[in-house]
């Protein structure tokens, strides 16, 4: 295949790319749009296998085919509950593969490079005054190289321990080191001294150091974010890893990873953007780190939890003509989604109005519960966003709650000093009554206690989700 075709295939696989993205803000063309992408995806890689640049055929197929075989395994392996922790895990794989390319273009030099050198070698001693449009290249090449491996290392280490927080291998809490933020400008400050060194010809005795400190930046960087803003983590390294591939394109000379790595880079960073709004967090506060954490003493807690049965859920959701259910993290853990289907079906077809209400940030990973409910088959004109059924609430009969804690945590607007302080949440405890389905008495994945479970209007369903939605259906015709 010739240079000007895989350009031109390069040009086709964007236009679908950016159709893709387009349409998967519309519920109705989402499925569209993913193949879209799926064809955009085979263009792509079709044209650089095919493309004059490729030589070892045999080492590529067989590289290939690995990665086939390993993705097809973890696709059927993963369930829709372990999806955070996946995508999280291969944003980490961006970022490392852009590092080793990086790294190789070092040991590997461009053409220009190559060219400088030649020159050098050739006239030692006699001052070579090299062409200036050259000399740009050289530095601007220098630059992709130093920054490439910087976002990819960050973008590693950070999927990393957010991939080690997700699957609670290691604690969700915030990690508050003393001066934390002097300590991540200490190690900008001493990659920029590197970047310097690195352009006056210091070559990997400047990368390897800058490796190592963005390593550190990255896993410093998530470490000190608590559990609560972690669908924010993942979106965010989602942007990083856009970046880091962007810059890898740069590097390469490859204008589909360049188009393809803005395009990821930037609706990642929109997202993240559009997601702290939800949550009341400043953008660039959280990329830096250091939330999710108490501000001071937790505002003391009255009452008791008081648990109800079955029978006693499913007499109010009898008497009741107007219900939302509000679904979390515990629904996709107990995988109740085809049960709650159901339930909203029997409901509806005795003249109730049902409703879902969702959080921008419910479960750990951003549109989590509208992918559950899809897959459910729950009709989207019953799923609305906390905006939209915010209001109703005060008129609401029953609200039943399916694992979900910080985004239903009255604490948010009334103790100043909790983690989610200003945080906009679904206004449940305004309904006429409230049932949480929930296992236990535990504070949940970010260590938060929840008032809403000690108001006298909220009784406590415990129990796992799907079981407990399984009882109600019996008991509802």
């Amino acid at each position: 295949m010739s240079y000007g075709l895989v350009q031109a295939s390069y040009v086709a696989a964007s236009i679908l790319f950016i159709l893709a993205l387009g349409g998967l803000s519309n519920q109705e063309k989402a499925k569209r749009a993913i193949w879209y992408g799926i064809i955009g995806m085979a263009i792509a890689v079709a044209a650089t296998v095919l493309g004059p640049q490729v030589h070892s055929y045999w080492l590529l197929i067989i590289t290939v085919a690995i990665g086939a075989v390993g993705g097809a395994m973890l696709a059927k392996r993963v369930e829709m509950t372990e999806m955070p922790q996946l995508v999280a895990m291969l944003h980490s794989f961006v970022g490392l593969a852009a590092v080793f390319i990086g790294i190789n273009s070092e040991i590997s030099p461009s053409p220009e490079m190559a060219q400088y050198m030649a020159l050098v070698a050739e006239n030692p001693n006699s001052g070579v005054v090299v062409d200036a449009q050259l000399g740009a290249l050289i530095a601007i090449h220098q630059v992709e190289i130093f920054l490439g491996v910087f976002i990819g290392a960050v973008t590693f280490t950070g999927s990393i321990v957010a991939f080690l927080k997700l699957s609670g291998k290691i604690n969700g809490k915030a990690l508050i080191l003393p001066v934390r933020h002097t300590w991540n400008l200490i190690g900008l400050g001493a990659s920029f001294v590197l970047l310097i060194l690195f352009m006056n010809g210091a070559g990997m005795w400047a990368l390897v150091p800058m490796l190592l400190i963005a390593f550190a930046i990255g896993a410093h960087l998530v470490a000190a974010i608590g559990g609560a803003d972690m669908p924010v983590v993942v979106s965010m390294l989602n942007s990083y890893s856009g970046w880091a591939a962007a810059a890898t394109g740069f590097m390469l000379g490859n204008d589909l990873l360049i188009v393809t790595g803005a395009l990821v880079g930037s609706s990642g960073a929109i997202l993240s953007y559009i997601m702290c709004e939800a949550m009341n967090r400043q953008f660039l506060s959280v990329i830096l780190g250091g939330f999710g954490g108490p501000a001071g003493p937790a505002m003391e807690i009255e009452g008791e939890q008081v648990a109800i049965d079955a029978d006693g859920v499913a007499a109010a959701l009898e008497e009741a003509d107007s219900i939302i259910i509000v679904p979390g993290y515990g629904m996709a853990v107990a995988q109740a989604q085809q049960s709650v289907s159901e339930l909203t079906k029997r409901l509806r077809a005795q003249g109730k109005e049902v409703r879902f209400g969702i959080h921008p940030v419910a479960g750990r990973l951003p549109g989590h519960m509208n992918v559950l409910l899809a897959e459910a088959k729950v009709p989207y004109d019953y799923v609305l966003e906390m905006d939209e059924i915010n209001d109703d609430f005060p008129e609401t009969d029953v609200v039943i709650v399916i694992g979900s804690n910080d985004i239903v945590n009255p604490a948010a607007q009334e103790d100043p000093n909790s983690p989610i302080a200003g945080m906009p949440v679904l206004e449940v405890w305004k309904a006429k009554q409230v049932f949480v389905s929930k296992r236990g008495q535990g504070t949940g994945y970010s260590g938060i206690e929840n008032p809403l479970f000690f108001k006298e209007n909220t009784r406590m369903f415990y129990g796992d989700a799907k079981a407990s939605v399984d009882a109600l259906l019996q008991r509802i015709s």
